[in-house]
């Protein structure tokens, strides 16, 4: 996806700069549950703050899937800093991956606004998770995920001028040149923004 995305992103001067500033690896392939499990840790959390949280609770889960979280006892994972709420979103999580098949393969045929409403039927996880999950899971091309702030953010440093502020319909706009494929788009402006933290 990132090499067919290339020629696209490039007619996009912005664009071009991070296109030869960054290498982007591959997403991996993670296990659908396990990367939900990930968005939901990472929900209003710094990358920092996200990563050192993620890595004890899942230390403590050993394997991560659905089972395994219904079954964790909630101390250990309160003392991994995992709020009662988020243990709360992880376990809906857990029972509906246990009736329901959110696999790339299963959801193919879906539309991103399928997909979308499928997932935040499943209480805990909003519009961000759900666009994680597109992005990273179902690896959808064409994802702008401007409910995320480090991609508003970015958007901002990058193509405001002075610091202005742009509304979410001006990134949109700005973000019409790099269809269809934003997902690479975004990947690189996280990579730009963590960049510059």
């Amino acid at each position: 996806m990132i090499e067919d995305a290339k020629p696209v992103l490039a007619e996009d001067p912005v664009m071009a700069e991070l296109l030869e500033k960054h290498d982007l690896p591959a997403l991996d392939e993670h296990r659908e549950f396990e990367r939900l499990c990930v968005s939901i840790i990472n929900q209003q959390l710094s990358s920092a703050s996200a990563a050192a949280v993620r890595e004890r609770v899942f230390e403590h889960l050993e394997t991560v899937t659905p089972a395994a979280v219904l079954d964790a006892d909630e101390a250990p994972l309160r003392d991994a800093s995992l709020s009662g709420m988020k243990i709360e979103y992880l376990q809906h999580a857990a029972a509906a991956f246990q009736e329901n098949n959110y696999s790339r393969a299963a959801l193919a045929d879906h539309s991103a606004a399928e997909v979308i409403d499928e997932l935040t039927d499943i209480r805990g996880i909003g519009d961000w998770t759900a666009h994680m999950y597109l992005l990273f899971v179902l690896q959808r091309e064409d994802v702008l995920p401007l409910g995320d702030l480090a991609i508003r953010n970015g958007i901002e440093q990058l193509y405001a001028a002075d610091g202005e502020s742009l509304t979410r319909e001006e990134m949109r706009d700005i973000a019409a040149a790099w269809r269809p494929y934003r997902s690479v788009a975004a990947r690189y402006i996280w990579a730009e923004y963590e960049a510059e933290e």
